[in-house]
């Protein structure tokens, strides 16, 4: 990676982090962002990061996990290689839609566990109905994405 890459990556990462992701996550998505290469191993990562290779691992699994990197055969290479996926946006929210209705099955549970007429079962309420709306409205979002990228 170049110098100039690094630097807008590293502030990437830090907006990443700003809104709560942790830094070696953020990092990590940021150099598989800005990198030139169509691929990249663990060890090159650690070096463009200046990373333990244990913190680029474990960033590394989280980024598998959560559907925004993926593992790419290399015939011949004893490396594994990674990679954004070309779809991590869309699949990330798609992941989210499980921590939504988590969200909302804890929301409607609090709610139900308070008294009907107090402030508190209003804003659970409030909750509620925002998940149900995302929940409801996320898939036809995530569809028409698809169709304009396809039209592109």
């Amino acid at each position: 990676m170049t110098d100039d890459h690094l630097r807008t990556g590293e502030q990437l990462a830090l907006v990443l982090t700003d809104y709560g992701m942790p830094r070696m996550n953020a990092r990590l998505i940021a150099a598989l962002l800005v990198t030139d290469r169509d691929t990249v191993t663990q060890g090159e990562l650690s070096e463009d990061l200046g990373a333990a290779a244990g913190s680029v691992s474990a960033a590394i699994n989280v980024a598998l996990r959560v559907g925004l990197a993926e593992r790419v055969p290399m015939p011949g290479s004893r490396r594994e290689h990674y990679r954004l996926r070309d779809d991590a946006w869309a699949r990330l929210f798609t992941e989210q839609n499980q921590a939504t209705s988590d969200m909302l099955a804890a929301a409607r549970a609090t709610r139900d566990a308070v008294d009907a007429d107090s402030p508190a079962h209003r804003r659970l309420s409030d909750m509620c109905d925002f998940y149900e709306y995302l929940l409801a409205e996320l898939p036809a979002i995530l569809d028409r994405w698809q169709a304009s990228r396809r039209r592109s």
